[in-house]
């Protein structure tokens, strides 16, 4: 796609990226085929390719004006868009520039400014876990919109973290959220991994991998979250005690892996950042390795067998890990099933189910349609936002992957097998 940039745009690392990708596209549309919004909406500016034309005409010189604004904030940045592109266009990365020229260009109303702030601070501050916490007390009594966003609270295993050393070790990002909506899949995992004769440790300074400021257009503050993440890790690291940093948050993966890209033109952290992003893996690129060490001490009851697997979009479009899951959980004795339009977002992505509840529960409902034909006992996941936004709409138990494989060793060893 020809592009003649703005002036003030022209030879800035943002113009530059910006400019290179642009020109990968050639219009095509095979984008819109995929794209879930386009799919609700059919709205040529609420699909990728008339995205790309917005935030091209802006770089340009165009002025950017609220409908501008607008169809970038209904984007899911699922990057289901890179997957189906035959041209290698980087959307996310296209999309985050151009949200944050709008942002900076055009003044939101007050209402939508707060409810953006606190998102930002609310969900990434200490005193969150504390109105977790509340929240679930009072949870009989809240309305049905909050009542969603609030768990009922984890059971007593949630608290047991393994105590044996290893000499192997792992760094396991614990999340701005999870600890206190959905503990368990931290100690979960940190269990399985203790099977397998690998120690998880959780370094105390790290928090929020920087996605969910990046995300609401706050840049810099998400490049803050990165390199406070970057010092907190880096003494392990860099004394190389740990093989690996495990996330088993996919959107919190997709990010670390690219801390490498966000911090590229920082000349004091470029360097630590490409290092974390190389060592940085999902939790079910393990599961090869897990899987052998493993076999035979899994115990898979009827009532837990049948599960249905719901594939992130940051699993498999933001990190390009496709099948891993459902192929290795069958190893160990699971039936897993993967349902039709596995590909579509389930309308999750990070903050959008507060942002755009409309679409979002459109989305969430049409995947919950999907999964539901596969008669599933219980839907996996990889991602807490996925986990937590499906179980709002179904009575069918919406869980970490990882759950239910920790549960299978306990039954296998409960059962002095």
């Amino acid at each position: 796609m020809q592009t003649n940039l703005a002036p003030e745009y022209r030879n800035t690392p943002d113009g530059l990226e910006a400019e290179a990708i642009l020109r990968k596209c050639v219009h095509c549309g095979f984008c819109t085929a995929t794209c879930p919004t386009y799919q609700l909406l059919g709205d040529e500016l609420d699909g990728p390719r008339g995205r790309i034309y917005l935030m091209k005409q802006v770089l340009e010189g165009a002025t950017p004006t609220r409908k501008t604004q607008l169809h970038l904030d209904r984007c899911l940045t699922c990057r289901n868009c890179e997957t189906t592109c035959p041209s290698g266009v980087e959307y996310g990365h296209l999309v985050d520039i151009g949200r944050n020229i709008v942002e900076a260009r055009v003044e939101r109303p007050a209402a939508e400014k707060a409810v953006r702030w606190l998102l930002k601070e609310g969900l990434t501050s200490p005193l969150f876990g504390p109105a977790m916490k509340l929240g679930q007390l009072v949870r009989p009594l809240l309305p049905a919109a909050l009542k969603n966003k609030v768990p009922a609270p984890a059971g007593a295993r949630a608290r047991e973290w393994p105590v044996r050393e290893h000499a192997r070790k792992v760094l396991l990002l614990a999340g701005c959220v999870q600890p206190a909506m959905m503990p368990n899949i931290n100690s979960a995992t940190a269990r399985v991994l203790d099977a397998a004769g690998i120690q998880t440790v959780v370094a105390p300074g790290a928090g929020c991998c920087g996605a969910l400021r990046t995300h609401l257009n706050d840049r810099e503050g998400g490049l803050t979250d990165m390199r406070r993440n970057i010092d907190a890790w880096w003494p392990m690291v860099q004394a190389g005690q740990v093989e690996a940093i495990v996330m088993n948050a996919s959107g919190c993966g997709v990010t670390v892996k690219e801390y490498g890209h966000a911090l590229a033109h920082d000349p004091a952290y470029a360097d630590k950042a490409a290092r974390i992003s190389a060592l940085t893996r999902d939790l079910s690129e393990l599961l090869p390795e897990l899987v052998a060490q493993l076999q035979g001490r899994v115990r898979v009851s009827d009532e837990a067998r049948q599960l249905a697997f719901h594939p992130p979009c940051t699993l498999q479009h933001g990190q390009q890990l496709r099948g891993g899951v459902e192929t290795h959980l069958k190893a160990l004795g699971f039936e897993v099933g993967v349902a039709a339009e596995s590909h579509l977002c389930c309308g999750s992505a990070g903050t959008y189910s507060v942002l755009q509840p409309e679409l979002a529960y459109q989305l969430r409902d049409r995947k919950l349609g999907h999964l539901a034909a596969l008669a599933p006992q219980c839907i996996v996941s990889a991602n807490i936002g996925c986990i937590q936004h499906l179980q709002t709409g179904t009575a069918t138990p919406v869980r970490h992957w990882v759950e239910v494989l920790d549960e299978a060793l306990a039954a296998h060893e409960a059962a002095g097998a």
